[in-house]
C-alpha cells in the first residue's frame, strides 16, 4: 500500500512507519545488495553505514520524513580516487540534499510564485517547514532559461532609484518573457546584446535616443517601433502647454453684467489681482537672475545661496526656456480656496467680515486648507468700500481642457463635449489644437502611417508653438514612429514586466526598512534606551 502511494521508494525497504506528533517518520533501506561508484565500477565491499535523513512532501497536512540507513561502499576500482563512495538511490538522493526530488519541486514553484515570507507561509499552511532563506536559495539554483530565437524584441528602461539609477529590461514579446536585465542603459550595451542575437526582426521601443542608436548598430537588420504610447504621452504634454498659453482665454465671458458697473470700476483691482501680477514680476526677475549667473559659470547650489532661493527652484528657473514657461506653470496652479469663493464672496457681501467664521462655514464644505488661505484672500476687499464682486462659473483648468481634448469625442460627457465646444468656437487656435489631435488619434488607431509626414507638415506650418516642437522631433525618429503608427507591435508587455519590477523594489525596500527599524528597536532595548510604552 505504501509503495502505491509513494512509487519511488520502490528501490528501498520500508521496515518501520512511525506516527509522531508533527510528522510521520519512515525508517528504510535500501533493497539491492550493490552499489556502482561515480566511476562506473560495482562493489559489494561495505565500509560502513550511517543514518540520513529526507524531508519528503507532506501527507494530510502532515511532514513526511524519510529515515534511510546508508551503506558506505569500498571502490574495487584500484585506479578510481575515491577509495570509499556512498550509495545514491537514483531519484530519491542527491549528494548533501536534505529534500527528495518531489519536494525540492513543490519548494521551487512556491519560491517562484510567492518568493521568501510568503511562500514560507504558504508552506506551512500545507504542512512544509521551510525558512524564507531556503526558498529563495532554490530559486536561484534554477538554470537560466534557453533564451532560443527572438524575432520581437521590447526594450525599456527601469529605475533602481528614480532620477539616479537605472536599469534596462530586455523582453520576448512572443512570449512576453523577460529575456535579459542589465545595469544602465547606454546604447553600447544594448547593441552588444543584439550582435549575439542577430534573428531579431523587429525591436519595440520607447522614443528614446539612446536606445534607438543602439539598435541600430547592433541590429541593423531589424526594424525599430516606437511605442505608441508614449507617442501619445509626448502628444499630452505638447496639448498641455499649448492650452497653458491660452489660460487667460479660458475663461467665459457673463451673458449679463456681474455685479454693477460702478462696483467694478472702483475695485479694478478685484478683476485682475495685484498679487498675481507681483507673482508674475518676481518670477520674471529670478528667471533672469538665475540664467545671468549661470551663464557665468555659477553652479545651481551657488545661484541658490546667492539669490536665497532653495535648489529645486534654482533647477526649475534655470530648466526652463524662457520666463513664460516658468510663469505659465506656475499660475497654472489653482487656489486651495478658488472653489469655495462663490460662497466666501456672498457671504462677504452679506455682511459676515469674520475670516474664522468664513472658514468654519466652508469647512463643512469640503474645504481641505487651512484659515490663512481664507485671510488672504479676503484681506483684499477690506479696504475701500469692502465689496467682493459676485463669482461667475470657475474656469476650467488647464489639464481638464487638455483632458477634453485628449479624449475620444464618443466618451466625452456631454457637459464636457458642449464646455470643449464653446471653447473652440471662442479660440481658433484651440480648434486647430483640436483638429491635429484628432487627425493624430486617427492616424495612431487606424494604423495610417502613411499619414504622419502629412501630419508633421500641418503641425509645423501652425503658430501653436509646442505642437511645432512636437511634430519637429518626430522628424528625428520618422522610421520608428511611422513603423509605431503602421505596425501592430506595442511595448505593452514591456510596461508590464517594467511595472512588475518597480513593485518588486518597492517591496524590497520596504522588507528592508522594516528588517532595519526591527534590528534598531531590539538594539535599543537591549541597551536601555526603548522608550517605555
Amino acid at each position: 500500500m505504501l509503495l502505491e502511494l509513494f512509487p519511488y521508494l520502490s528501490a528501498l525497504l520500508i521496515e518501520e512507519v512511525e506516527r509522531q506528533p508533527d510528522k510521520v517518520m519512515l525508517r528504510t533501506r535500501v533493497r539491492a545488495a550493490t552499489a556502482a561508484c561515480r566511476c562506473g565500477q560495482s562493489s559489494t565491499r561495505v565500509h560502513g553505514r550511517y543514518v540520513r535523513r529526507l524531508r519528503d512532501v507532506a501527507v494530510g497536512d502532515t511532514g513526511v520524513v524519510i529515515e534511510l540507513s546508508i551503506r558506505r561502499f569500498r571502490c574495487e576500482n584500484a585506479a578510481c580516487p575515491a577509495v570509499t563512495f556512498a550509495e545514491q538511490i537514483a531519484g530519491l538522493t542527491t549528494p548533501h540534499s536534505r529534500y527528495t526530488p518531489l519536494l525540492r519541486g513543490v519548494l521551487m514553484q512556491v519560491g517562484l510564485a510567492l518568493a521568501g515570507r510568503a511562500g514560507a507561509r504558504l508552506a506551512g499552511v500545507i504542512g512544509i517547514t521551510v525558512g524564507k532563506d531556503t526558498l529563495l536559495r532554490l530559486v536561484r539554483a534554477l538554470p537560466e532559461p534557453h533564451v532560443g530565437d527572438v524575432e520581437v524584441l521590447g526594450v525599456d528602461d527601469f529605475a533602481f532609484r528614480k532620477g539616479r539609477h537605472y536599469g534596462t529590461l530586455l523582453i520576448d514579446m512572443a512570449t512576453h518573457r523577460p529575456l535579459h536585465l542589465y545595469d544602465g542603459r547606454d546604447s553600447e550595451d544594448l547593441a552588444a546584446w543584439l550582435r549575439s542575437h542577430p534573428e531579431v526582426k523587429v525591436i519595440c521601443r520607447d522614443r528614446s535616443s539612446g536606445y534607438g542608436e543602439g539598435a541600430r548598430i547592433g541590429a541593423p537588420q531589424a526594424e525599430q517601433v516606437a511605442d505608441r504610447y508614449h507617442l501619445w504621452a509626448n502628444l499630452g504634454q505638447a496639448v498641455e502647454k499649448s492650452v497653458n498659453a491660452h489660460r487667460s482665454r479660458l475663461a467665459e465671458l457673463p451673458s449679463e453684467p456681474v455685479g454693477t458697473r460702478d462696483a467694478l470700476e472702483d475695485q479694478p483691482e478685484v478683476v485682475q489681482p495685484s498679487a498675481e501680477l507681483r507673482i508674475v514680476t518676481r518670477l520674471r526677475e529670478q528667471h533672469a537672475a538665475a540664467h545671468e549667473l549661470w551663464e557665468q559659470g555659477m553652479s545651481k547650489a551657488a545661484i541658490g545661496r546667492n539669490l536665497g532661493l532653495h535648489q529645486a527652484t534654482v533647477r526649475k528657473l534655470v530648466n526652463a526656456r524662457s520666463a513664460d514657461d516658468v510663469v505659465a506653470k506656475s499660475l497654472q496652479r489653482a487656489h486651495i480656496v478658488d472653489p469655495y469663493v462663490g460662497y466666501l464672496h456672498r457671504r462677504w457681501n452679506e455682511g459676515v467680515r469674520n475670516a474664522a467664521q468664513l472658514y468654519r462655514e466652508i469647512q463643512y464644505l469640503g474645504y481641505p486648507g487651512g484659515e490663512l488661505a481664507v485671510q488672504r484672500h479676503l484681506r483684499r476687499y477690506r479696504t475701500g468700500r469692502g465689496h467682493a464682486p459676485a463669482v461667475g462659473p470657475r474656469p476650467p483648468s488647464v489639464r481638464e481642457v487638455t483632458s477634453w481634448i485628449m479624449t475620444h469625442p464618443e466618451h466625452l460627457r456631454d457637459e464636457h463635449a458642449n464646455n470643449l465646444h464653446r471653447l473652440r468656437e471662442r479660440d481658433p487656435e484651440l480648434e486647430r489644437l483640436t483638429l491635429h489631435v484628432r487627425k493624430f488619434a486617427v492616424m495612431m488607431t487606424a494604423r495610417h502611417g502613411d499619414r504622419l509626414e502629412d501630419w508633421i507638415a500641418d503641425a509645423e506650418q501652425d503658430t501653436l508653438a509646442p505642437l511645432a516642437s512636437f511634430a519637429r522631433n518626430l522628424r528625428r525618429d520618422l522610421d520608428a514612429v511611422r513603423n509605431g503608427l503602421s505596425l501592430p507591435y506595442s511595448s505593452g508587455a514591456v510596461e508590464g514586466n517594467v511595472n512588475r519590477l518597480i513593485l518588486w523594489n518597492l517591496i524590497c525596500q520596504h522588507h528592508a526598512y522594516l528588517s532595519s527599524s526591527m534590528v534598531h528597536s531590539r538594539c535599543s532595548a537591549v541597551s536601555g534606551t526603548a522608550s517605555p510604552r
